[in-house]
């Protein structure tokens, strides 16, 4: 009969602690997706793109091209 009779008070404070429980564990869960996850394909995103290739020489071109428009004007 005792643990009927729960205040009002231990209600609150029972679920403030399921609350912060469960943010505890999605803040966790993004902490090891981000960092240990086998299907992060070179992102912390996870989104298994080619975010996280880096094409050089495209990059390198890009620049180029933007150096020779800067210095036609």
């Amino acid at each position: 009969m005792l643990l009927l009779a729960l205040t009002s008070v231990e209600v609150q404070y029972f679920l403030i602690a399921a609350l912060f429980v469960a943010a505890a564990f999605y803040v966790g869960r993004i902490f090891w997706r981000a960092f240990f996850s086998k299907t992060a394909a070179g992102c912390a995103k996870g989104c298994g793109g080619a975010c996280g290739t880096l094409d050089v020489d495209q990059l390198q071109r890009t620049i180029e091209a933007r150096a020779a428009a800067q210095a036609k004007r």
